[in-house]
């Protein structure tokens, strides 16, 4: 069939760490309905400092998701927007905040809404205005600012973050940040990265999301834009932070690269890659484990302090409305978002803590940017294939395998710079992570244990990298045969050292993108597999089970793969007929069309040619099995394909159908001789 590599990483959707802490549920639901009312209501007072306790409020209340559909009923994002604009700077800054949190926290649907419900206009507005305020000002110290003088980085801050978020889940939000010229505010920001690293860090952010496929803003991306992307690239501060904004500014430029002077392309591609070496050098695991240990040398009555304020949810909010509604202090304020959990929304911790998750962050990003790197640069598809399928077929399912190997889709520049900067060695040590020292750690203090998730996904990111690598490399570059020898093997022990087989969903997806993707290259070169036959069934026959699709693609694929390599030896036949039947199976009872459609291909390949498929398939009395499949198919691929699939997937799917028909008639030829 084929193979896919992974180019896109969809933020993940914000949860709340636990739920609301309540003993009578339903109660205080209906009560947070009414505080959304009252709330809102209190939007519309002429007094500032009501308007600001109000947004405030909703700014905390929305943290907990349970809670967002009661306010969204209300037209919360209608009453909001307006006061983006309001007289008053510190109810401007509280309504953003209120925005950024219910856009973070809601997810994309919600950002969707929030949308249609022209939010953009006046944050649009608003981000021009700070615009121009920042261009005026300048450079101000924070302490410098008097009690009326604008807190304008303060709220471009918030601004940001909410058109950050909008333009990930909306391409009419995209859309408007091109045609209103919104790159200006955000390159302002950027150049602040000396003065103010949070606000260049969110700008940072929304402009490596806003230049990922974005034909339309390369226009306005003029020489003192791209003059203003160097020198972030260039500087040299040595912080976490810093790290973390060379990183996303690396990403940038990556998305840009064809307007780069052609002149500048090498050592712009070489810049790039250094610095994402560099932020993939950083032994996190030792990093966090003296961090730890610093956060927590603080006297005890501190670290108490500290859980008490880590702590605070949603619930706490709904009990302090009954006994605050003449408060004014700013308690809603969320701190500045520049990672992927609710925790970033709590209030502030220790520095050893931010400096951890910000880490994290920037090593999680360098990874999905050279996952991106290794893709096509085609923009019309989300999803790189190859399309090799058997018999006369040149298409491929949506998510496939299959033996031949592509030649490499980067330039001579980028791939010698992979090698140069050690991007496969350093990719590779983070499929190890995290030890078990640093989750101990992490587990020792409730306010660290969120970053065991950010640790596993890093994992997850540096599987999903090695998969693509693996497909653009060549072997030499990817230290040999003995080297792939050698990570077959550790690829096994990650997925077999512990007693039972993960059972992880986004772990599952990456490691068996990875061994299928390993499987093919040790295969085009007729090397011997590492991977037991006992081993792949055990995993393919979990990985059957998940719910995630991806996942039951990559095990049929696997399958598929190690059959067509067993039915050229001697003396496989029993081997193929356990793999036969573990393919029948999944194109009989699979939900999903397409890993149907890749097992029958994948059936097709491992049984196309050799004595020992054949013994296997008369044994296993394949062509019947087959035969009674085939109308089930066929019908499967009436009924479900003009919804379910798209065009390029019902004219896969209809391949495997004719070439399904072809092979039935050339096996029962063989038969007959």
């Amino acid at each position: 069939m084929g193979k896919k590599r992974t180019n896109k990483f969809p933020r993940p959707q914000f949860s709340p760490i636990g739920p609301m802490n309540s003993i009578k549920e339903e109660e205080e639901a209906g009560e947070v309905y009414s505080a959304a009312g009252d709330l809102l209501e209190k939007l519309q007072s002429a007094n500032p400092d009501i308007r600001e306790f109000a947004c405030a409020s909703i700014s905390k209340l929305v943290q907990e998701k349970k809670v967002i559909p009661s306010f969204l009923q209300k037209d919360v994002v209608r009453c909001l927007g307006p006061l983006l604009l309001d007289p008053s700077v510190g109810v401007r800054e509280t309504a953003a905040g209120a925005l950024r949190n219910l856009s973070a926290c809601g997810g994309y649907d919600v950002c969707d809404e929030m949308v249609k419900q022209d939010v953009m206009t006046p944050l649009t507005a608003l981000l021009q205005e700070c615009c121009t305020e920042l261009d005026a000002y300048g450079i101000t110290s924070q302490k410098q600012k008097g009690a009326d003088k604008p807190f304008v980085e303060d709220i471009a801050n918030e601004a940001i973050s909410i058109l950050w978020n909008l333009c990930e889940s909306s391409s009419t939000a995209v859309s408007v940040f091109n045609k209103e010229g919104l790159l200006d505010v955000c390159i302002q920001c950027l150049r602040r990265f000396n003065h103010n690293v949070e606000l260049a860090i969110s700008a940072a952010y929304c402009l490596h999301t806003i230049s990922e496929d974005n034909a339309e803003l390369l226009p306005s991306l003029i020489p003192s834009a791209l003059q203003v992307l160097e020198m972030v690239l260039l500087s040299s501060e040595d912080n976490m932070e810093h790290m973390l904004l060379r990183t996303l500014a690396a990403g940038t430029v990556w998305n840009v690269k064809s307007v780069v002077p052609i002149s500048s392309q090498a050592n712009t591609i070489n810049a790039v890659i250094r610095i994402l070496s560099e932020t993939l050098e950083k032994n996190t695991n030792q990093i966090i484990l003296n961090l730890g240990e610093a956060a927590h040398a603080m006297p005890k009555v501190e670290a108490e302090i500290e859980m008490e304020e880590e702590m605070i949810d949603a619930g706490d909010a709904v009990s302090n409305l009954k006994d605050g509604m003449q408060k004014t202090a700013h308690q809603g304020k969320a701190e500045n978002m520049i990672n992927d959990d609710i925790s970033d929304l709590l209030p502030a911790r220790s520095e050893e803590l931010k400096h951890a998750t910000v880490l994290l962050a920037a090593q999680q990003t360098a990874l999905e940017i050279i996952v991106n790197m290794c893709c096509s640069e085609d923009p019309s598809d989300d999803e790189w294939e190859e399309m090799s399928s058997s018999d006369e077929s040149d298409n491929s399912m949506t998510e496939g395998a299959g033996i031949l190997f592509s030649p490499p889709c980067l330039s001579a520049e980028v791939l010698s710079a992979l090698v140069i900067y050690l991007i496969p060695k350093k990719v590779l040590e983070k499929t190890e992570f995290p030890d078990s020292g640093t989750v101990d750690v992490c587990m020792k203090y409730p306010t660290w244990q969120h970053l065991i998730a950010k640790m596993k996904r890093i994992q997850c990111r540096a599987l999903t990298c090695l998969h693509n690598l693996l497909s653009v490399l060549d072997i030499e570059e990817l230290g040999g045969p003995v080297a792939l020898q050698g990570l077959s093997q550790h690829l096994a022990k990650l997925v077999f050292s512990q007693s039972e087989l993960p059972k992880d969903s986004e772990f599952l997806e990456a490691v068996t993108s990875a061994i299928r993707s390993l499987l093919q290259r040790i295969a085009s070169q007729n090397l011997p597999q590492s991977l037991t036959a006992q081993q792949l069934m055990i995993l393919c026959e979990a990985g059957a089970q998940c719910e995630n699709t991806s996942t039951r693609v990559n095990v049929v694929a696997m399958m598929g793969i190690r059959g067509s390599a067993l039915a050229k030896e001697d003396n496989t036949a029993e081997v193929l007929k356990m793999i036969g039947n573990f393919l029948l199976q999944v194109a009989n009872k699979d939900s999903s069309l397409v890993v149907v459609g890749e097992a029958l291909d994948a059936i097709i390949d491992v049984f196309a040619d050799g004595k020992e498929a054949e013994k296997a398939a008369e044994q296993m009395k394949l062509v019947q099995a087959l035969k009674s499949l085939q109308p089930v198919f066929k019908s499967r691929i009436q009924k479900e394909g003009k919804g379910a699939l798209s065009t390029d997937q019902r004219l896969i799917l209809d391949n495997v159908k004719v070439n399904l028909k072809r092979f039935i008639a050339y096996q029962e030829a063989l038969v007959k001789k």
